[in-house]
């Protein structure tokens, strides 16, 4: 009988029903964690509703801060967001950018003409940003710039058109989180800033994993599953590595 692969995060985002029986099962770890290896503290929580709630922090370049959030009033004042890296790729896009889906500033940026001829060793060492010059059209609207339906439909074309981006971008200065809350459902919280659907955010995380490790690998990138696991931890999930044999038993097509 063929095993069942489930993904099993290590603190349930629910609570469990107890089991009668114990079949045999192949768990793929994922679980909310946070490193202490890592510059940026990162924490879950699971309300009522079962959304993950983190606490982020935008600037109008579009950096941010994780931080840890509780019930008292310093908790939902994040420190103030790490600058960009020194010498990353800047992708600048305004109103009109976004209106017409236009790549071509991030491809100007980054050189990036062919998403198949991208070659991961500089842009591993220099990373990607993005500055987004967006004009409200009412100055006073409180949404955030990942809630405006325009601005995520140019990520959305972006990831379908260089799907491994998330392992390239500018992580300390908060740009793999922001990415992230451009394609996965969340909702805004005054306190806790973006809380995203645990369900949704666990996929784009598997899917990434399963993309960026065997892009990497494609390109004799070293221990790939390092790199792959570093972003999964950015965004506050483990891996485990049942899902890398997953993947090498199950290669994408890369052409």
């Amino acid at each position: 009988m063929a095993s069942t692969i489930k993904f099993k995060p290590f603190l349930p985002l629910s609570p469990l029903p107890k089991q009668t029986t114990s079949p045999p099962t192949s768990w793929v770890s994922c679980k909310p964690i946070s490193d202490p290896l890592l510059s940026l503290p990162i924490s879950r929580a699971v309300n009522q509703r079962g959304h993950v709630a983190v606490s982020v922090a935008f600037n109008p370049q579009g950096n941010f801060d994780l931080s840890l959030f509780d019930d008292n009033d310093d908790a939902s004042k994040p420190a103030p967001p790490m600058p960009p890296s020194e010498g990353r790729f800047d992708v600048v896009i305004d109103n009109d950018v976004i209106t017409r889906l236009d790549l071509s500033p991030f491809q100007a940026a980054t050189g990036m003409k062919d998403p198949l001829s991208v070659k991961p060793k500089e842009f591993l060492d220099r990373t990607i940003g993005f500055t987004i010059n967006y004009a409200k059209e009412d100055p006073r609207d409180p949404r955030e710039l990942s809630e405006y339906p325009d601005i995520r439909l140019w990520f959305v074309r972006l990831d379908a058109t260089y799907p491994w981006l998330p392992v390239l971008l500018d992580w300390r200065a908060g740009e793999l989180a922001r990415y992230a809350a451009m394609l996965v459902p969340h909702q805004m919280n005054m306190k806790m800033g973006v809380v995203f659907n645990p369900e949704a955010l666990e996929l784009f995380v598997m899917k990434k994993v399963f993309i960026v490790y065997s892009w990497l690998k494609h390109h004799n990138i070293p221990k790939p599953e390092l790199k792959t696991n570093n972003m999964a931890r950015m965004l506050g999930f483990g891996i485990g590595d049942e899902l890398y044999d997953l993947v090498e038993n199950h290669p994408l097509d890369l052409s």
